[in-house]
């Protein structure tokens, strides 16, 4: 009750009045508010409750403890936004930290993985074995005990007819290898086709008619470092062997620049600048052997030329001779007979013959000319490379009769898996054979040297 008043109300328990906020239909307040004042004190009065209709943003202020002047800006502010706690903005929330340690700790651990030297890597084994010692020579060996151990080491052949593993033993004998397995690739072995002219210095000896091929103080043939790479596959393969090179200057060049560098080549030793021929054939990748003048049937009305190795002659002379036409040129893998029927038909002639090829570690290919030939026993006895020829295929000045002779090769090569032609350097040869060379490469045939289809009785 106020001063003044009596016991009247006021302001009326009922009030229509709207409150004060802003006019118009975009007004925040909308509903009619109705202001309650029971007959109480003024300090009760000024304590009352506000009650607005439902939604009323007042009544969050209330709760929220807002005052009078935030009352004020929550009417003014635009529908749909609301108001952000004080107390929520500082507060932060559980996952938020657990999401914070677990990127905390994955890059952590992947820190470690990187900055390992090998991280989960297990090392390779390195085999090594120890030699076993017999108990009769254990006192001799007693003072060579304290010696370091080296490992033992695997021989990498120098060449071979195919893929190979090589096992690296170890103390248990026969037993499979702990250590790793070495694959040697065949393709690999010769040498580099951008020096081929360049001889090896290791595989030459000096004598009074030239340089001589020889066998390198670490075992290494000409017959092995000469010889030109091939795929080493299992295929059917077809060796070509083009001789009389170095004779006919023009020939030589042309048959030089134009048969496949898959084709070998061979030289006539009483030809010219046999060097200079040599080095152009080997940079243009060709392997090369060189031709010995054999004695024939009806010598010397048959004369293969000078120089040329006879029965009647001695062991000496013979050797002689050879080391004539040996010292030609250098960076050929073999010698490969020119006639001579008689001559390898006559074993008092061909075992000193063949045992010089051996020691020297050159390659003997017969053309396959006479039947009789006793060089395939003579060589394996020896222990020297054996190429005997299929088929000659130009004894016919011919083109088709050329290509059917080829063609005859890559038949036994499909049966057989390879064949060896052998031929000599006219014009219409070289041509021919260029041409049927690209074709059956198409076919499937791989053109390989000589010395890819030699039997080596080193080799086994």
């Amino acid at each position: 009750m106020l001063p003044g008043r009596g016991n009247q109300l006021w302001p009326p328990e009922r009030s229509d009045a709207m409150l004060p906020g802003p006019k118009g239909p975009g007004s925040l307040i909308r509903g009619t508010g109705r202001l309650v004042v029971r007959r109480q004190s003024v300090p009760t009065l000024m304590n009352a409750h506000m009650s607005f209709s439902k939604g009323s943003r007042f009544r969050d202020g209330a709760h929220r403890g807002y005052g009078l002047a935030d009352i004020g800006k929550d009417i003014e502010r635009p529908l749909g936004q609301t108001v952000r706690s004080p107390r929520a903005a500082g507060k932060v929330s559980s996952g938020a930290v657990m999401a914070s340690v677990v990127v905390l700790a994955v890059v952590g651990v992947s820190g470690a993985i990187a900055l390992r030297e090998k991280p989960f890597r297990k090392p390779q084994e390195v085999a090594v074995s120890t030699p076993k010692v017999t108990a009769a020579a254990e006192s001799a060996a007693a003072p060579a005990a304290l010696a370091p151990v080296a490992a033992p080491k695997a021989q990498t052949p120098t060449k071979t007819g195919g893929p190979q593993i090589i096992h690296v033993q170890t103390e248990e004998g026969d037993s499979p290898p702990k250590a790793s397995i070495v694959i040697h690739d065949p393709s690999t072995i010769g040498q580099n086709l951008k020096i081929a002219h360049i001889p090896d210095k290791a595989l030459i000896e000096a004598s009074d008619s030239g340089p001589l091929p020889v066998r390198a103080a670490d075992g290494r043939r000409p017959f092995d470092v000469y010889a030109r790479p091939w795929s080493g596959a299992r295929g059917a393969r077809v060796a070509i062997v083009i001789g009389g090179l170095a004779v006919s200057q023009t020939g030589t060049q042309a048959a030089i620049a134009r048969l496949p560098p898959e084709v070998t080549l061979a030289f006539a030793p009483q030809g010219n600048s046999i060097g200079r021929w040599m080095q152009a054939a080997r940079q243009g990748g060709h392997e090369i052997v060189m031709q010995v003048p054999l004695e024939p049937f009806d010598y010397p009305n048959v004369n293969p030329g000078r120089n040329t190795l006879t029965v009647a002659a001695s062991a000496d002379e013979n050797l002689k001779n050879l080391h004539w036409a040996l010292s030609r040129t250098t960076n050929y893998t073999g010698v490969m007979n020119y006639m001579g029927a008689r001559f390898s038909a006559d074993a008092a002639a061909m075992e000193p013959f063949m045992a010089e090829l051996g020691k020297r570690g050159l390659a003997y290919i017969d053309d396959g000319s006479s039947a009789r030939s006793l060089a395939p026993d003579l060589a394996l006895k020896d222990g020297v490379p054996f190429v005997s020829g299929d088929t000659a295929i130009d004894a016919v000045q011919d083109r088709g009769a050329i290509l059917k002779k080829l063609d005859s090769l890559e038949a036994t090569a499909r049966a057989k898996g390879s064949a060896v032609g052998i031929g000599s350097a006219f014009d219409l040869t070289v041509d021919t054979v260029s041409s049927w060379v690209v074709e059956a490469k198409k076919r499937g045939i791989e053109i390989v040297p000589i010395s890819a289809v030699a039997i080596d009785p080193q080799k086994g």
